[in-house]
């Protein structure tokens, strides 16, 4: 742990250096300033257990050849001191262990009816607002990106934003297939229908981290669809984008300007190109030691919510919470979240112990 720790306050010194050297350079002036901020906890921690160290080898010195009082007043010091150091190297352990880069950004969230027709447009719109209030619990910002209604209170699809520190590490959990068990209110047998929806999540993108040249987009233009009578859009606010090497299209025509729409689709575009790149990289890693917590693969059935049981149950840590309303009310949601976290961290903190 100490090479490691070592590496970590070397950097943080070039960190320094560098940040003294960037005059005016702004864009390279905040990169290095959040990597600084980033590791400076850590730092913090790590100059405590070193300064730690450094006492417990001195007292362990001075008890070699003290005696009487002195002796029995460096054994209490160097009792306080192993004390103190098992708690700094269980912190330390736990700052160490390999984060997502991701997991402190906004988040755009993409929720999309799968099988089931209406059914699964209807509990769309459930998810959405489970997310939304759970979103505020957490006191996270959101706003809604693009939407498809279905016309009965559903929605073929919806996209929203939920900004605040610490977004994507909560949220990211949800990626996957959610499997919905209930009888929809137009079954006149009372039969239990199974419908799935889509959740995907993707980390909100800062400008500087993907560049789009303008030859690999194509971007059309149409009149929002509205409601009907009055609230119709009668100019050309709707943009498309269309993403040529990798195909991908993003429509966004809520907001009530061109530009504003251009705007929050290039984001979505940025943030799906960021997800794709992000798992090409990680693609390659031995798949015994990656995580199957929260990989964000779309073919994943994670959770199936059990209307007449009133029971919803996370596949992926075996857990089932029989409060149905409070999960979909948001505030019953940490009980899968929380333990899909202590999960991760702990494979995390698996093979950390290994590589050490």
């Amino acid at each position: 742990m100490l090479d490691k720790l070592e590496a970590i306050l070397d950097r943080f010194a070039e960190l320094d250096r560098r940040l003294a050297e960037a005059g005016t350079d702004f864009q390279l002036v905040a990169e290095l300033s959040k990597e600084r901020s980033d590791l400076e906890p850590i730092v913090n921690l790590a100059r405590e257990y070193k300064d730690n160290l450094a006492k417990t080898e001195e007292t362990e010195e001075l008890i070699s050849v003290a005696d009487g009082e002195l002796l029995e007043m460096a054994h209490l010091e160097l009792d306080e001191l192993k004390s103190r150091l098992q708690e700094l190297e269980a912190e330390l352990k736990s700052m160490l262990i390999p984060k997502d880069p991701r997991d402190n950004r906004n988040v755009i969230i993409e929720i999309r009816a799968g099988t089931g027709g209406d059914e699964a447009g209807l509990f769309v719109s459930d998810l959405l607002r489970m997310y939304l209030k759970y979103a505020d619990i957490h006191r996270y910002k959101t706003e809604i990106i693009s939407a498809s209604e279905t016309g009965i209170g559903g929605y073929k699809d919806v996209t929203f934003s939920v900004k605040g520190r610490g977004a994507y590490s909560r949220f990211k959990f949800e990626s996957g297939v959610h499997r919905v068990q209930r009888v929809p209110e137009t079954e006149s047998q009372g039969r239990i229908h199974t419908s799935t929806v889509t959740v995907a999540v993707l980390a909100e993108v800062e400008d500087f981290e993907i560049e789009i040249p303008d030859s690999d987009i194509e971007i059309d233009v149409f009149k929002s669809a509205g409601a009907g009578g009055q609230n119709v859009q009668k100019n050309m606010t709707a943009v498309r984008i269309h993403h040529k090497p990798t195909g991908l299209i993003v429509a966004c025509q809520d907001e009530r300007s061109q530009l504003q729409n251009r705007l929050r689709a290039m984001s979505v575009l940025k943030a799906r190109l960021y997800e794709i790149e992000y798992e090409k990289r990680h693609s390659e890693l031995d798949a015994s030691r990656r995580s199957q917590i929260g990989t964000g693969e779309r073919s994943e059935k994670i959770r199936t919510y059990n209307y007449p049981q009133s029971r919803v149950t996370d596949h992926r840590i075996n857990v089932s919470s029989y409060n149905m309303a409070g999960v979909m009310d948001g505030y019953e949601l940490d009980t899968f979240i929380e333990e899909l976290q202590h999960a991760e961290e702990a494979e995390r903190l698996a093979n950390f112990e290994t590589d050490d």
